[in-house]
Formats: structure tokens, sequence, C-alpha cells
């Protein structure tokens, strides 16, 4: 079975309680619980890890390196503007990496525009709430397994 990891940043074990308008009102757990359920469905293992200590989640992509992990899909928070560090460690990752925000991030601040993840990720998924990691998941599988039930359009050009 291919082992997809999801990585969750900084603050975002306060889903539920943060600003409901950009979050909405799905837990941490809610959220881990509907990923579990959209891997099975997918016939994938969803593996979860959350922290607010950026080093924890370096060490946390290394391990990624020889768990057997096939994709990452990666909410990191406030890391993703600013954090070079987990941009270098997902860089060494060679498998597909989605980035994913619960908020649509380009309608927000100006700093949160910006991810310096963009350049070593496959793509994004924004402003679509709990869904975004839902997509991410589909999206992660779909380029693990081109044609699985998780690609849902075909698409073309180059899927690295």
């Amino acid at each position: 079975m291919k082992k997809i990891l999801v990585l969750h940043g900084v603050n975002l074990n306060m889903f539920g309680r943060r600003d409901p308008r950009h979050y909405g009102t799905a837990t941490l757990a809610e959220i881990d619980g509907a990923l579990t359920a959209l891997g099975q469905e997918l016939g994938v293992e969803v593996e979860t890890f959350q922290t607010n200590h950026e080093g924890d989640m370096v060490e946390r992509i290394h391990r990624a390196l020889d768990d057997g992990t096939e994709a990452v899909v990666i909410n990191a928070g406030a890391w993703t503007h600013y954090s070079y560090a987990l941009r270098d460690a997902l860089e060494m990752l060679p498998v597909p990496v989605v980035e994913v925000h619960m908020s649509h991030i380009d309608a927000r601040d100006a700093f949160r525009r910006h991810s310096v993840l963009a350049p070593v990720v496959a793509g994004r998924i924004s402003g679509f709430g709990v869904q975004s990691y839902l997509l991410g998941l589909r999206a992660a599988v779909s380029l693990v397994e081109p044609g699985s039930p998780a690609e849902t359009t075909h698409t073309s050009g180059d899927r690295s």
C-alpha cells in the first residue's frame, strides 16, 4: 500500500479555535480523520504529523527519505513564508510534495502570498478549507499513481 505523509505546521493544532472565517471550525483531529477515510477510499495509507517546532518538522521530513513515504502533503502554516530549513528538507525528497492551505492565501496579507516552498513542490492548493487537504491528498496520489481514482480529470504536461 502506498504511504502518503501529511504534515501540519506551526499553530495548526489550533484549528477549530483559530479565526473561523479563514480556517473554518473543523479541528485538526477531524481533518486527520477525513484524510484517513479518504486514504482508505483511495487505497493508500495516510500518516499525519503536526508540530510547532521547526526542527521536529525538519527531522520528520528527513525520516521520510527512508520510511517508505511516496508523497507528501504539507501545510506548513507560517513557516511557508520564511522557513528555508523546511524548503531545503523538502527539496531533498525524491517524492512529490503538494502544498496546501485552508485559507485563500493570495487574498490575504501580502506576506502570506509568498511561499518559499513553492519552487520545490509539485503544486499548491488553497482557499477550500478542509477540502484543500482532501484535494491535496488526491493530487499526491495522482502524482504517485497516474490514472488512479484520485485523478478525476485528465491533465497534460510534466508530472514531476
